[in-house]
């Protein structure tokens, strides 16, 4: 019996020793003083869904968002489970609208009178069959529900693009779904830059993109952050250009929340969306501090590494008490803080 529970504790530390070691690598992820009106997130897939969670549950401390992919605000917990139709089927917009307004009443989400002044842009492939373009389309008329100005809404869904991120620094085919989700496709006849779109739609014009980076991704230590049963990965990533390296520089803060099967232990993966998808760029010459979080794929409840808007952290996925936006949330004040 003793030898028996011997083998398995060398087993589990076996197991252990990658995260153990990433996490030791890590540093801590700083106080920079970060504008706190400046904050804004995108995401593809599972991370289109969260970032439109993170968007309308935080909307007092978000002025925007980009969601490629994703689907409507609290879709799961509306349709009771049925994450299938929410990937596929003909969810409603203006019913995942209604729950926001009952939940905002309630006090367990920002209030969504917050959403009128967000910036929002959104993208749907016509050759996306992961999640269909009617599921975007609820996306859609969630914000149009919301009262988001027809100015500070972009819904770009010609494109033939599959499941993935754009960008000009991709090879991948257009119309394919498969790692590292991130595909070159032209758009109007050019070769789409999916970051520089979302980064301008929420701050404006911008700078022209940086030819050399002023500094390097870096590792960060994301266990501070964590509450127990999270889902998230010890180790999470930024990009800190080094004009914002310096507290009180009043740099935004931009988080990207990458879909399944799409996190850096991915292997084919790695820094594939926080090294080269091609918002380091553009972040660099406009002051912008870029957040990439990540999800454990060693997770038993979600060997694929999705972020959670399916409720398998808990019920509470989609409010202030959701275990990875409150965590996520949390990395950002620390950016934010002094």
């Amino acid at each position: 019996m003793q030898l028996r529970r011997m083998i398995r504790s060398l087993v589990f530390l076996a197991l252990s020793l990658p995260l153990l070691a990433s996490s030791a690598l890590a540093g801590d992820l700083p106080k920079l003083g970060a504008a706190p009106d400046k904050v804004s997130i995108s995401g593809l897939s599972s991370g289109g869904f969260m970032a439109v969670q993170y968007d309308v549950v935080y909307s007092a401390d978000t002025m925007g968002v980009g969601v490629v992919a994703g689907g409507p605000f609290a879709c799961d917990a509306i349709y009771l489970g049925n994450f299938a139709f929410c990937m596929q089927g003909m969810p409603s917009g203006t019913l995942a609208y209604a729950t926001a307004q009952m939940w905002s009443a309630a006090g367990t989400i920002d209030p969504v009178s917050n959403l009128t002044r967000h910036k929002v842009y959104l993208f749907s492939g016509t050759s996306d069959t992961v999640v269909k373009q009617t599921v975007m389309d609820a996306v859609h008329s969630f914000y149009q529900a919301a009262k988001v100005p027809g100015a500070n809404l972009i819904y770009e869904n010609k494109s033939d693009a599959g499941h993935a991120f754009i960008s000009d620094h991709a090879t991948a085919e257009c119309t394919v779904s498969q790692a590292p989700y991130v595909n070159e496709c032209k758009v109007k006849g050019s070769l789409y830059d999916q970051p520089g779109a979302i980064l301008s739609q929420i701050y404006g014009p911008l700078q022209p993109r940086a030819v050399t980076l002023s500094a390097q991704p870096v590792a960060f230590d994301q266990t501070p952050f964590l509450p127990p049963l999270s889902g998230l990965a010890s180790t999470g990533y930024a990009y800190i250009p080094a004009s914002c390296q310096t507290a009180g520089s009043n740099c935004g803060v931009h988080v990207v929340f990458h879909g399944c099967l799409q996190s850096a232990e991915v292997p084919g993966v790695g820094d594939a969306v926080y090294g080269r998808l091609g918002y380091n760029e553009w972040a660099d010459t406009n002051h912008i501090i870029m957040l990439y979080p990540q999800i454990d794929t060693h997770y038993a409840l979600n060997p694929n590494g999705c972020w959670d808007w399916t409720g398998y952290t808990g019920p509470a996925f989609a409010t202030h008490y959701g275990l990875q936006l409150s965590a996520v949330h949390a990395m950002v004040q620390r950016l934010t803080s002094q």
